[in-house]
């Protein structure tokens, strides 16, 4: 048996149209719902309001979040440091220098590292070996003769600083105190002992051969009127001897030396002059490898470097013993050119 659909039951504040339109007093009943329906567009409206307000704000919300992660990415303070450019950067000594490229690297978009070494040789042996991608702590000499002794090829990036040197004496005051026989110590590596001979040709102790170019040896002194004795230690261990009552002497940087002794450049009986042409091959670099040589991140660590605030703690770290040197690239490429022909004849 079938039964016929009842038709629904009116609910609170609604009616059956049709019945509507039918009844007895169907205005006042028209009229209701009218304005039920009404309410019911106004209802709908203020919804599409409410939407589209909530989209305009989830969409400031994105902007904002990607504003922040991009400046983060470029070196903000906020930034985390996965947002920023690892660099591993070998040297020889932890320092707060280091530290004040660091701090400063980081609003450069950087993140950097410093990887010390004892050995002076291990820093460019760690590059070749890629544990690093660059190292800070040699001049170019020294990097010619290490790319010649092992058929390398790192390059020079920019110019930091260079060292003051000079020859020193804890038992002399001046040069015509040096007794006949004098011995002085120097460092042993091809690029240092040339430059300590230099510093003793400039103090009239020695002459050297006009064809010494930038590596004489002992064979290439021409004149040597008070005997002077070479006493040739490792780098790290020159400024050791200072004390050592069988040295007279020994030609260092003046900031080997430890810094409670409190020898400044002022000490020195003869002192190389940092800032002529012929010290160019004894400025200190920062270095990579050839193939990384145009990544445009070198241009940031440059920028960090030369940052004033890393200037200033590199000052108060050498208390004048060694000197920022802003030198063009062109320069270096140039200078260790002409060390490498001159080392190779």
């Amino acid at each position: 048996m079938t039964t016929s659909p009842r038709p629904p039951a009116d609910r609170p504040g609604s009616t059956n149209p049709s019945a509507a339109d039918s009844a007895p007093g169907s205005g006042s009943t028209h009229a209701s719902v009218q304005e039920h329906l009404d309410r019911r567009r106004a209802g709908r409206r203020r919804g599409m309001i409410v939407a589209a307000i909530l989209a305009v704000l989830a969409l400031v919300a994105v902007g904002i979040v990607a504003l922040t992660q991009r400046s983060g990415g470029e070196g903000g303070a906020g930034g985390a440091a996965g947002e920023l450019t690892a660099l591993r950067i070998a040297d020889t000594a932890q320092s707060d220098y280091q530290d004040a490229i660091i701090e400063v690297g980081r609003e450069n978009g950087l993140d950097l590292e410093f990887v010390n070494f004892d050995d002076p040789y291990l820093p460019n042996t760690a590059l070749l070996e890629g544990e690093v991608d660059a190292n800070s702590f040699q001049h170019i000499a020294w990097l010619s003769a290490f790319n010649g002794e092992n058929d390398s090829d790192i390059t020079p990036l920019f110019s930091t600083n260079i060292s003051q040197w000079g020859l020193y004496s804890s038992t002399v005051t001046d040069l015509a105190e040096l007794p006949d026989g004098a011995r002085i110590a120097m460092p042993d590596d091809p690029s240092n002992f040339s430059r300590a001979l230099f510093i003793l040709q400039s103090a009239g102790l020695l002459e050297i051969s006009d064809e010494e170019g930038f590596y004489p040896t002992e064979e290439q002194i021409t004149a040597n009127p008070k005997n002077i004795e070479f006493a040739r230690l490792a780098h790290e261990s020159v400024q050791t001897a200072y004390e050592d009552p069988s040295v007279d002497g020994v030609v260092v940087g003046t900031d080997d030396f430890d810094p409670a002794l409190g020898i400044t450049v002022d000490d020195a009986l003869q002192a190389e002059d940092p800032e002529a042409p012929s010290s160019v091959p004894y400025t200190i670099i920062v270095a990579t490898m050839p193939d990384r040589a145009e990544d445009p991140v070198w241009e940031q660590l440059e920028e960090t470097y030369r940052d004033q605030r890393v200037v200033d703690a590199f000052n108060e770290e050498k208390n004048g013993q060694a000197s920022y040197v802003d030198r063009p690239r062109s320069e270096l490429l140039d200078a260790l050119e002409e060390l490498d022909k001159a080392r190779e004849t």
